[in-house]
């Protein structure tokens, strides 16, 4: 009952505070909540657009290795003509390689381009063409709102199909359900929509399928070189199941070495990328963005401390006399500590709080003007208010405890 009875006169001698000395009161907890929206702002964008990244890359799969030129990152310690002389991915190598390795569920060979596409009088200037073999659809994660998938012998004799992205299917439809069997012009050749992809939204690392038309890769090589390296040649190799990422890599390494006569003293002249390294990569520049944040956020956090342990003070001094008259009646000095610290806590986290509230605003704003849906997440609000009440005990123990040790008749005459 005591305790509760102190956190009691506390919260009243804390309100009555703030009620008294509203513009002292803001002017002090300012600090305190600039530093919180700064530092949760920070986490918050950086969370969300890992996440984003994160499904991204998920999409891709994370038993992929591609078989590519260059190497993801690139390597500082070796020579970048040495990656010019490399020769591009060839879709006769996944054939090759379909046949050398035992390991993997499915390859698949990719290229693509650029290029007008055009029904009716309705036309993008600047579509992606996107040329694919047969397991397409075994390596990347799309669902087909309409329609259907390419067949074997669509594939093998380079028939003039093609499955459309929902935006560009919206572009020329409206209701993307119409695009089924209609035909548009790619380049001028004639092609026959088969397939609408679901919409899938902006993509962080553009592997989006929404501006997309894909097609067979020996009918995309009308429009595009498939030998070329502008349309980025491409060989992925998802493993089976019961296949780990470590042995996928030792046997397509083995057989890449074989079908480039590559001798064992010759170094390799293809890259194996995998998204966990560049997931790996993203997670470092990650957390550097996030130290930065807590180094935004700690000057006004500093600056908020000071506010707060600078009312606490004052507050001190407005109620000695109360402090003497209350140690006079037997009021413990852990009573008048504790009493004072939780008045200091409970501005931090008020504080805090307001910050967080200001963040919550201008998120829904973003995504009501932007369509930038960022979400602030129950551990970020923790993180928020836990920091605010950390500031709120350290900012308030110094004049708390200074209270604490007032002589009783010295504070009554003071």
């Amino acid at each position: 009952m005591l305790f509760l009875t102190l956190i009691k006169e506390s919260f009243l001698f804390a309100w009555f505070a703030i009620v008294a000395n509203k513009l002292r009161t803001f002017l002090s907890l300012l600090g305190i909540t600039i530093g919180i929206f700064s530092i949760i702002a920070v986490f918050t964008v950086v969370d969300n657009l890992e996440l984003k990244i994160t499904n991204s890359l998920n999409e891709l799969g994370s038993n992929v290795i591609n078989v590519e030129k260059w190497p993801w990152g690139g390597d500082r310690n070796y020579p970048w003509w040495k990656y010019m002389q490399r020769p591009n991915a060839d879709i006769k190598e996944a054939s090759e390689l379909e046949n050398r390795i035992n390991s993997a569920e499915a390859i698949v060979f990719t290229a693509g381009g650029n290029g007008k596409v055009k029904y009716e009088n309705v036309s993008t200037e600047n579509a992606s063409l996107l040329g694919v073999t047969y397991d397409y659809n075994k390596i990347k994660s799309f669902e087909i709102i309409s329609g259907r998938y390419f067949t074997q012998q669509e594939m093998l004799g380079g028939n003039n199909v093609a499955i459309i992205g929902y935006a560009i299917a919206e572009g020329f439809f409206k209701d993307p359900q119409l695009a089924m069997e209609k035909d548009i012009f790619v380049k001028g050749r004639r092609t026959r929509v088969i397939g609408v992809f679901k919409k899938e939204g902006e993509s962080i690392i553009g592997n989006s399928l929404d501006k997309v038309v894909c097609m067979p890769i020996n009918y995309g090589a009308n429009f595009f070189n498939i030998k070329d390296e502008n349309s980025g040649p491409s060989i992925a190799v998802k493993a089976k199941s019961n296949i780990s990422n470590e042995q996928l890599r030792g046997d397509l390494a083995g057989a890449m070495r074989s079908i480039r006569s590559l001798k064992p003293s010759d170094e390799e002249d293809f890259a194996l990328n995998e998204i966990s390294t560049f997931a790996k990569n993203l997670e470092e520049t990650f957390n550097t963005i996030g130290i930065a944040g807590w180094i935004i956020g700690g000057f006004s956090i500093l600056v908020g401390g000071f506010g707060i342990a600078n009312i606490m003070f004052v507050s001190v001094r407005e109620r000695t006399q109360l402090i003497g008259i209350q140690k006079s009646l037997g009021a413990k000095n852990y009573f008048i500590l504790i009493q004072f610290v939780f008045e200091s806590v409970f501005l931090s986290v008020l504080g805090g709080a307001l910050g967080l509230i200001l963040l919550k605003l201008c998120l829904w704003g973003a995504a009501s003007a932007f369509e930038y849906n960022a979400v602030l997440t129950w551990a970020n609000i923790v993180l928020g208010l836990t920091v605010s009440f950390l500031i709120g005990v350290i900012a308030g123990f110094i004049p708390a405890y200074g209270a604490s040790q007032l002589d009783p008749v010295e504070a009554i005459r003071s």
